[in-house]
């Protein structure tokens, strides 16, 4: 694509035809109007602009930075506020464009009083994308309704490494799961004239040692294989319209300089026409981490040339830094106005061109009924049941002891970009804004008849262990104890979890496992409850003499949380929630992922073993199923698609769901392939002894690969299929041969599988 090809409107061009180039490089910058003291972005304190307001906007301005999202303010006096500065630059600005306006969105809109919805990483629990739709779609709706425009989510990023501290706001470790979920959720938000933006292309997650901002030493197959897929479906299937960069670099290169990802792959290959934005400062990180620019104006022309487009939260390069060297003749303007062609393409579509902005909402409620009742739906859906040994559900105690830090904590039910978490915890006192009662309350309510004892035993970091006779005699004295543990989510070391908070063990953090372990050896059933943004080993509590009862692992359920623990945990709910990503046996395994080749696995030649504490797909409920009679036609050309049909049965005295999931493996290929793959999933819904057929349409290029040539590639040959529990049962199996020549894939290849459920 070059420099001129933009397909654009009259109208724009007429417009970047008139600006000067102070004019158009306002419209390449956002601006971070309430900025303070707040960190809610990395290194916001020391790289942030020290630019007058007044002063940045005398040419106009691109965008206008979480004006909701940085501090509790009042959504209706805010939209005054907003409504009156954008009619200011209409009437005050020469060319009267509007500033576009972008906030955090993903677990809800990041601003005081919205609803807070489940982390991604129990999207990906749920295996539910219709849900995540109706998610995204309401979420757009209040943004939409507030006069904001583009929203920083989904993360697309595919889980490599639990360590991590951005794994709460990761789908999967699985591509498929993290393309389709992610997609849903993009077409949701879109639906309602909002933009969606994909975090972080490409490659982020990958990071070595699970560490944030740590180099990626990810080969072009993994990054192509791995990284890439879920990205490319949200822009083919999903249309989205804007692209967020990657802190990261690959093998040497930022990707925030690199031509090769953000032109090459995203627009030339892929076809993306819309605006891509700096990750927050990452323009400047050229120069001051990346140390691959000289300067500010350096960086900004590196970012410029390789693809971005925009560069947030503030002007830090691409205003006077970058006009210097245009002046100077070190850049050509052309570059510059490739970015504004998108960027004024972007707000002609959104309307923002033609709107008048005459009246603000003067009533606007962010946690309707309609937002609740989807809350606790995906939170009901993304519980995961990962041991019982018939003590779920309770069968109405008269005394129960609920124990742990987390068990009577609102903020332990929502993720680092929660509001609460995000921006709230700088602000004490301030209050929540809207109703998240805790598991304790939830539970207190949905036993009404039983004793509840309430006792916090330790915190969750810390090695305070004052707390733990306290609730041993609570344990001792109850029927069955629900401890209640996991996570804190922050950001960048306030807490145990979320950005900038990696770590280099998996076991629970502070005092808990001691804790956990006290409450086991009083002799009281202790149902473990994980209240978490990273899977943790844990290994201990889920079999052996010491194991818990039962274990139930919660990914950060966000504001209808605990009403949908409280729920399963009686019986009101079946749960239905599976792993979206493998629990780990230790930190010294990772990282690791159920899509690894042989030698990825154990073998006779290494005493390590990495195998999962529990395979990625696991998830029990409160009935049971059997799954048989997988048929699927003897073969099939690579480059076409195959049916695979398998019968699914309740086999036991409740309704519940079950998790159908397709797995297959390539037995031999040209290059190393996973030894189990998930295909496609669908979630069925069963009365007791009622059964269902679930037909899998699925597109061969579901096994494309990238061959040794460096293209991705269909190959000819054995192919073993199986449905089961979870990626490491095989319950019923099926073969199938890919005939015919090896098929180069291309854009016209299907990327999902269709599902039908036959009754």
């Amino acid at each position: 694509m070059t420099l001129t090809d933009i397909p654009v409107s009259t109208r724009v061009t007429d417009l970047i035809a008139r600006m000067t180039l102070d004019e158009k490089l306002a419209q390449l910058v956002g601006f971070w109007v309430d900025q303070g003291d707040e960190v809610v972005a990395p290194m916001a304190g020391e790289m942030a602009s020290s630019t007058a307001y007044a002063d940045a906007t005398v040419h106009g301005l691109g965008q206008l930075t979480r004006v909701y999202g940085t501090r509790p303010v009042d959504p209706v006096e805010r939209a005054a506020w907003l409504w009156d500065e954008q009619r200011r630059l209409v009437r005050e600005t020469r060319l009267g464009i509007p500033a576009l306006v972008h906030e955090e969105c993903l677990t809800g809109l990041a601003a005081w009083q919205a609803a807070t919805f489940p982390t991604p990483l129990a999207w990906g629990a749920s295996f539910d994308p219709e849900l995540v739709e109706e998610m995204g779609a309401l979420i757009g709706a209040s943004m939409r309704e507030l006069g904001i425009h583009q929203g920083l989510a989904p993360v697309l990023d595919v889980i490599r490494d639990p360590r991590w501290g951005r794994v709460d706001e990761c789908i999967a470790e699985d591509p498929y799961v993290v393309g389709v979920l992610g997609t849903a959720y993009v077409r949701g938000l879109q639906s309602t004239g909002v933009h969606a933006t994909l975090k972080h292309f490409v490659g982020y997650s990958g990071s070595q040692s699970g560490r944030n901002h740590a180099p990626v030493h990810a080969g072009p197959r993994e990054i192509a294989d791995v990284f890439l897929p879920p990205f490319e479906m949200a822009v083919r299937d999903g249309g989205v319209r804007s692209v967020m960069n990657s802190y990261a670099e690959i093998d040497g290169m930022p990707v925030g300089a690199t031509p090769a990802y953000l032109t090459g792959i995203l627009r030339d290959a892929w076809g993306f026409d819309g605006t891509v934005v700096s990750d927050y400062f990452s323009v400047a990180f050229l120069h001051t981490m990346h140390a691959v620019a000289r300067d500010r104006g350096e960086a900004a022309e590196l970012a410029l040339e390789a693809g971005i487009d925009v560069e947030l939260p503030t002007g830090d390069a691409f205003t006077a830094p970058l006009a210097e060297r245009v002046r100077a003749g070190l850049v050509d303007e052309a570059v510059i106005d490739r970015a504004v062609r998108r960027v004024l393409t972007q707000k002609e579509e959104l309307g923002l061109l033609d709107e008048t902005f005459d009246a603000p909402p003067t009533d606007v409620d962010l946690d309707s009924p309609e937002h609740r009742a989807v809350a606790r739906r995906l939170a009901e859906e993304s519980v995961v049941l990962l041991t019982n040994d018939g003590v779920l559900p309770l069968a109405a105690p008269r005394r129960v002891a609920v124990i742990g830090p987390n068990a009577d904590s609102a903020e332990a039910l929502m993720g680092c970009y929660s509001f609460a978490n995000h921006v709230l915890a700088h602000h004490p006192g301030v209050p929540m804004g809207f109703e998240i009662p805790t598991l304790a309350a939830s539970l207190s309510s949905a036993l009404p008849e039983a004793e509840v004892t309430v006792v916090r035993g330790c915190d969750a970091e810390g090695d305070d262990r004052s707390g733990f006779a306290e609730a041993e005699d609570a344990a001792r004295a109850a029927e069955v104890a629900i401890v209640v543990v996991g996570d804190r989510a922050g950001l960048f070391g306030r807490g145990t979890v979320g950005e900038g908070n990696d770590v280099a063990s998996l076991e629970l953090p502070g005092v808990q496992r001691e804790l956990v372990e006290r409450l086991i050896a009083t002799g009281t059933p202790v149902v473990l409850v994980m209240l978490t943004g990273r899977p943790y080993a844990i290994d201990w509590a889920l079999s052996g003499d010491g194991a818990a009862a039962a274990v139930l692992q919660a990914f950060f359920p966000g504001e209808e949380g605990g009403s949908a623990i409280a729920a399963i945990l009686t019986g009101e709910v079946s749960p239905s929630g599976h792993l979206p990503v493998s629990l780990p046996r230790s930190a010294g395994a990772q990282p690791y992922s159920y899509l690894h080749p042989i030698l990825g696995g154990p073998t006779e030649i290494t005493s390590a073993d990495s195998t999962p504490a529990l395979p990625f797909g696991h998830g029990l409920t409160y009935t049971s199923f059997a799954r048989d009679g997988l048929t699927v036609t003897g073969s099939v050309t690579a480059g076409g698609s195959f049916t695979a049909r398998v019968r699914v049965r309740n086999t036991g005295e409740r309704a519940g769901t079950d998790v159908v999931q397709l797995y297959a493996r390539d037995v031999h290929a040209s290059v190393t392939r996973p030894v189990a793959q998930l295909l496609g999933f669908a979630r069925v819904d069963l009365d007791a002894g009622a059964e269902a057929t679930v037909a899998f349409d699925v597109p061969t290029a579901r096994l494309a690969f990238t061959g040794r040539e460096g293209t991705r590639i269909v190959e000819p040959g054995a192919i073993e299929l199986w449905v089961g529990p979870s990626c490491a049962e095989r319950e019923t199996e099926a073969a199938l041969e890919f005939v015919g020549d090896v098929h180069r894939v291309t854009a016209a290849d299907r990327r999902i599988v269709e599902v039908a459920i036959e009754r």
